[in-house]
């Protein structure tokens, strides 16, 4: 199978939490990180512009993703161009369309032709991409986040929207797809097969990146040793009745 070090698709963290995203900096093979409104309400973060000064003080030299709240065009335009003032790494996410589903193309192609890098996000089909990439700069760096895990969770195999996709973007070089919200780690050998350059992934799915290539007789025989160290922690038994049999004298 292929290991971590052949991967073409970079691994970037996606998370809220100030602590986790300083110790993944030190991991070589995290090359970015992405974070949104949503995780950071998780991680309870109350000031939007400190907790990103603090992010690019943590991570100066790899891609950092912030994204605009606003559901205004115009201010998220505002939004847009003072985050990207805040460091020459940051990457503005763009929602591909406002909370009444207007596609925001017009947008991404001010910010874009502007050299704002943008983060086109929120994106779940083929046809979304290929709108997208029809207002994107190809002279500015720029990313469009796919959410495949959400396209698994519906039931459809998100490979061929994100083969296309792939394809769709070829034209643009300075764009890169991003594979968003992995639900397994699986997810990172799918998107490297089709030439996706950018996989995101929380921390939870990132603690299994030691599990790569792990030989699975051993993980067997770890599981069942699990199995029978928490029942002795636990303190289970079974009281026999008369009517069991099993065993032999």
């Amino acid at each position: 199978m292929t290991t971590l070090q052949q991967l073409r698709t970079k691994i970037f963290a996606d998370g809220a939490d100030l602590k986790t995203i300083r110790a993944l900096y030190e991991n070589p093979l995290v090359k970015g990180f992405t974070t949104n409104p949503s995780l950071m309400r998780k991680a309870n973060v109350q000031d939007f512009k400190g907790f990103a000064r603090e992010v690019l003080t943590a991570v100066p030299d790899r891609p950092v993703s912030l994204e605009v709240f606003s559901d205004d065009f115009d201010e998220m335009e505002e939004q847009a161009r003072e985050i990207a003032s805040w460091g020459k790494n940051v990457y503005v996410k763009i929602p591909v369309t406002d909370t009444k589903g207007t596609f925001s193309g017009p947008l991404i192609e001010r910010l874009s032709d502007a050299g704002v890098k943008v983060n086109v996000t929120a994106i779940l089909t083929a046809e979304q991409v290929q709108a997208v990439a029809g207002h994107l700069s190809s002279k500015v760096e720029s990313f469009v986040s796919v959410f495949a895990g959400r396209i698994a969770d519906t039931g459809r195999d998100p490979v061929p929207i994100m083969d296309t996709a792939v394809r769709t973007l070829k034209p643009l070089p300075k764009a890169e797809l991003i594979w968003a919200s992995p639900r397994e780690l699986l997810n990172i050998f799918q998107a490297d097969s089709v030439g996706c350059h950018v996989m995101t992934a929380t921390a939870d799915v990132l603690a299994k990146l030691a599990l790569v290539g792990k030989d699975l007789e051993q993980y067997s025989l770890e599981t069942v040793r699990m199995f029978h160290r928490d029942a002795l922690e636990a303190g289970y038994t079974i009281e026999f009745s008369g009517s069991v049999t099993g065993r032999r004298s």
